[in-house]
């Protein structure tokens, strides 16, 4: 059995253990694996939580946006230099490209390569990797389907628009199928969840995270819920579902959709 719990998202599931925190972001330990790190409050929710984070192995980074790894630096202060597994790209500096007040505001991972080096073993990786027994960062993921990318990326010829290569999510194997455990899914939900059923040639049937369907109309909505309810038993969602989505998936899915929240635990068997 794999336990997910999660520690940083946009709002707080339940109300004991008293003082959990919410903010947006997402961080979920799973297992002994942790996928991203939030903003700031994942070590604080962990210790009232009774998830022991200092005695992880391993990080899996999703993707570099500051809101799934502004707490890293945090995390690492309490682990004992665990692995960071994170996309080669996730280093570069990036942008938000929406106009308003915070155009042009630094979007990215607020840390250099060096500074999480200091403290943590980096392992850059394109391709699926197997993080602990049966739990993988799934890589880079093919997009055939709609993706959800955001902002600007600082190349060496100049700042354009940033197709958010890094993006990853977490397969868990279990005997039922896979499970899937999402940080943002810019990469699109279906081409993650095709990919990692290609990849590991099984069925994907939880889902657990950022599905990133706030980006989408509710037309696209329905047609992904419609798809989504041949194939799962479990989706819950967090962070960047969105409250229209979630509406939608909670009337079209009711026996397989649920908000997640800080403090909200998942048993896979």
């Amino acid at each position: 059995m794999v336990e997910v719990t999660i520690l940083s998202d946009n709002r707080v599931a339940k109300p004991y253990p008293r003082g959990l925190r919410g903010e947006w972001g997402f961080s979920a330990a799973i297992g002994n694996v942790l996928l991203d790190t939030g903003q700031s409050v994942a070590v604080h929710n962990a210790k009232l939580l009774d998830v022991p984070v200092e005695t992880l192995d391993s990080i899996v980074v999703s993707h570099s946006h500051f809101d799934h790894t502004s707490g890293m630096l945090d995390l690492l202060n309490v682990m004992d230099r665990p692995d960071v597994y994170c996309h080669p790209e996730v280093w570069a500096p990036r942008y938000l490209d929406r106009e308003g007040e915070f155009e042009g505001a630094p979007l990215g991972i607020p840390y250099t390569k060096s500074t999480i080096e200091a403290k943590a073993n980096v392992v850059e990786r394109r391709a699926p990797v197997e993080v602990a027994d049966g739990v993988h960062a799934l890589g880079e993921i093919p997009r055939p389907h709609q993706d959800y990318v955001i902002g600007t990326v600082e190349r060496d010829d100049g700042v354009v628009d940033d197709p958010i290569v890094d993006d990853q999510s977490v397969v868990v194997e279990t005997a039922e199928g896979l499970a899937l455990v999402l940080g943002c899914c810019h990469a699109g939900l279906r081409n993650t969840v095709e990919h990692a059923e290609s990849v590991f040639d099984d069925d994907v049937r939880y889902v657990i995270g950022g599905t990133h369907l706030i980006a989408v109309d509710d037309e696209r909505i329905r047609e992904i819920t419609d798809w989504l309810s041949e194939k799962l038993d479990v989706l819950i969602g967090a962070h960047c579902t969105g409250t229209a989505a979630s509406g939608i998936l909670r009337k079209c899915l009711p026996d397989v959709y649920e908000p997640a929240g800080v403090g909200k635990t998942i048993q896979i068997e």
